[in-house]
C-alpha cells in the first residue's frame, strides 16, 4: 500500500473530464450548476467593498472557485462589523459569496470547471493564439519580400527611364524640352554624314570595275545617289531631282507634303533595353511616306474592279514642287538626307556596297577556289590590287555610316524633325516609366504600412497568450492539488499540457 502511494497518477488532459466522471468527482451533467453560478458572480460583484485585492481579483473574467474562496477570506475581515453572537455573518455581501463557494463545492463543480477551462485552453485557445502570431510573423516576411520586390521594380525602371533617356542623348530632366533641342543638330550631323560619304570613292571605283569586268557596260547608272553626295554633297532634294540649284527655298510649314512618322514604326521600338527594330531590314524601311489619294474630285483615284473593261481608270499625281519658277517647295525644300525617299535610296546604296564587299571578302577567302582565282587573272588593276584587310576596312567604312544612319537615336531624331506630335509621343513614353515607378513606389508604402500593422497585431497578441500561458499553468498547479488531496497526497501529472 506504501508502494502504491509513492506512484503518481498521470492522467492525459484531452481525457481530464472522462476521468472526474468516471471516477465521480463530478457528474456529468455540470453545466447547469456552472451557469446558475455564473449568473450569481456577475450580481454579487456589482456591490463589493473598496479593496484593491478584490479589485485585481475582479479586474478579468477568469473568476473561479479558488478566486471566490480568497474574496470571502477578505470579507471576513472587511465585514467583521456584520457578525452576530451566532457566528453568522447579517451583510448581504458575505450571504452572496458564501452562497456562491456552497454552490461551487456541491458535486465538486468547481473541479469539473476548472478542468473544462483547462482543456479548452490547451485544445483551443493556445493553439489559435499561437497560430494567429505565426500568421502575423508570415505575413510581416511576405510584406518585406513585396516591398523589396517594389523596390527593385521602382529602381529597375528608373534605369530603363535613364536608359531610353541615354539613347536619346538627353539627361531626363526635361524631357520634352531637352527632346526638341535635339533637333538643333540635325542638319549638323546629316552633313557630316555626308562628308563621310565622300570617303567612299575607291569603294565606288571598285565596285564599277567589278561590274564592268563581270556583266560589262551596263545602261543603268551605279549607285547615283552616293556619287552625286560625293560631288555635292547633301544637297536640297530639288537639286538632285532638276540638277539646278533652287533660286530660293520656301520651307514647308505644315508636314503635310512631306513626311509624316509611321505609327506602327514608333509603337514597335522598345525604350528599355537599347536595342533597334528592324536594323537588319534598314533597306525596307518606311520612314514615314504617306500617299493619300485626291479626294477633291469624285471618282478620282478610284479603280472599277468590276467585269466592265472599258472603265476608265483616273490616277492623278500631285508634286509638291513647281520646277518652273526655280523654286523649292514641300518635299523638296528639304535636303537629301532629311527627305524619306532620297534617304532610303542612300541607305540601300550603301547596303548594296555592304553586300558586294561582303560577298568580294568571302571569295577572297577561298583560296583553294582555282576557278575564280583563274577568272579574276585578267581584271583590271583596281580590282587584283585589293587583298581581305583592305576589303575588310572599306566595309567596315561602309557599315559606320550605315549604323549612324539607322541606329534609334537617328531615328527618333527624323521622325521629331518630321512631326512636332511625334515629340509628345516621346515624351509621354518616356515619362511613363516614370509614372510606373511611383506607383510602385506607392505599393512600396502600402507593404510598410501592412508590416506595421502586423507587427501591432502582433504585439497585442503576444501579452494575451503570456497571460494564457500563466492562468493555464495555474490551472494545471490547482487542479493536481485538489485530484492529489483525494488520492492522499499522491504526485499527480497532468500530460500534454504543453505551454
Amino acid at each position: 500500500m506504501e508502494e502504491q502511494r509513492k506512484l503518481p497518477i498521470d492522467i492525459q488532459t484531452s481525457k481530464l473530464l472522462d476521468w472526474l466522471v468516471d471516477r465521480r468527482h463530478c457528474i456529468l451533467k455540470w453545466q447547469n450548476s456552472g451557469l446558475e453560478i455564473r449568473e450569481k458572480i456577475n450580481n454579487a460583484i456589482q456591490d463589493m467593498p473598496e479593496n484593491e485585492e478584490i479589485k485585481q481579483l475582479l479586474s478579468g473574467s477568469y473568476i473561479h472557485y479558488f478566486h471566490c474562496l480568497r474574496i470571502v477570506e477578505i470579507l471576513r475581515r472587511t465585514e467583521a462589523s456584520t457578525k452576530n453572537i451566532f457566528g453568522g455573518y447579517s451583510s448581504q455581501r458575505m450571504k452572496d459569496w458564501q452562497e456562491i463557494t456552497s454552490l461551487y463545492e456541491k458535486d465538486n463543480v468547481y473541479l469539473v470547471e476548472l478542468a473544462s477551462w483547462l482543456v479548452r485552453n490547451v485544445t483551443y485557445e493556445l493553439p489559435s493564439l499561437r497560430k494567429q502570431i505565426s500568421k502575423c510573423q508570415q505575413l510581416q516576411q511576405e510584406y518585406s519580400r513585396k516591398e523589396q520586390d517594389h523596390i527593385n521594380n521602382a529602381a529597375s525602371l528608373r534605369d530603363k527611364f535613364f536608359a531610353s533617356c541615354r539613347q536619346f542623348g538627353i539627361k531626363g530632366k526635361d524631357v520634352h524640352q531637352e527632346v526638341l533641342s535635339l533637333c538643333k543638330d540635325l542638319p549638323a550631323d546629316l552633313s557630316n554624314i555626308a562628308e563621310e560619304a565622300r570617303n567612299l570613292i575607291d569603294i565606288i571605283q571598285l565596285y564599277e570595275a567589278c561590274v564592268e569586268f563581270v556583266c560589262g557596260r551596263v545602261s543603268e547608272p551605279i549607285v547615283p545617289l552616293l556619287k552625286y553626295i560625293q560631288t555635292r554633297g547633301n544637297t536640297t532634294v530639288y537639286e538632285w531631282r532638276t540638277g539646278q540649284a533652287p533660286t530660293s527655298v520656301e520651307q514647308p510649314v505644315s508636314k503635310e507634303c512631306g513626311e509624316t512618322p509611321p505609327t506602327q514604326d514608333t509603337d514597335t521600338i522598345d525604350w528599355g533595353d537599347g536595342g533597334m527594330v528592324g536594323t537588319e531590314q534598314a533597306d525596307e524601311i518606311d520612314w514615314g511616306i504617306s500617299v493619300e489619294g485626291n479626294t477633291e474630285r469624285p471618282g478620282a483615284d478610284l479603280i472599277d474592279w468590276g467585269d466592265d473593261t472599258s472603265a476608265a481608270v483616273e490616277i492623278k499625281v500631285v508634286d509638291c514642287a513647281d520646277e518652273g519658277d526655280g523654286v523649292a517647295r514641300g518635299k523638296d525644300a528639304v535636303s537629301i538626307l532629311e527627305q524619306t525617299e532620297t534617304r532610303n535610296q542612300f541607305i540601300n546604296e550603301l547596303m548594296e556596297l555592304q553586300v558586294f564587299l561582303t560577298q568580294r571578302i568571302a571569295e577572297m577567302r577561298e583560296e583553294a577556289d582555282i576557278l575564280s582565282i583563274n577568272q579574276f587573272q585578267t581584271a583590271p588593276a583596281a580590282v587584283q590590287c585589293q587583298d581581305v584587310a583592305s576589303s575588310t576596312a572599306m566595309l567596315t567604312l561602309v557599315g559606320d555610316i550605315v549604323q549612324r544612319l539607322t541606329e534609334v537615336k537617328m531615328r527618333h531624331l527624323l521622325l521629331i524633325h518630321a512631326s512636332p506630335r511625334y515629340v509628345d509621343r516621346v515624351t509621354e513614353l518616356l515619362q511613363q516609366k516614370l509614372k510606373q515607378a511611383e506607383a510602385v513606389g506607392g505599393k512600396q508604402h502600402l507593404m510598410v504600412q501592412k508590416r506595421q500593422e502586423s507587427l501591432e497585431e502582433q504585439a497585442n497578441l503576444e501579452p494575451k497568450l503570456d497571460l494564457l500561458i500563466q492562468r493555464t499553468k495555474e490551472l494545471k498547479k490547482l487542479i493536481e492539488a485538489d485530484i492529489s488531496k483525494r488520492y492522499q497526497n499522491r504526485h499527480v501529472n497532468l500530460m500534454g499540457v504543453f505551454v
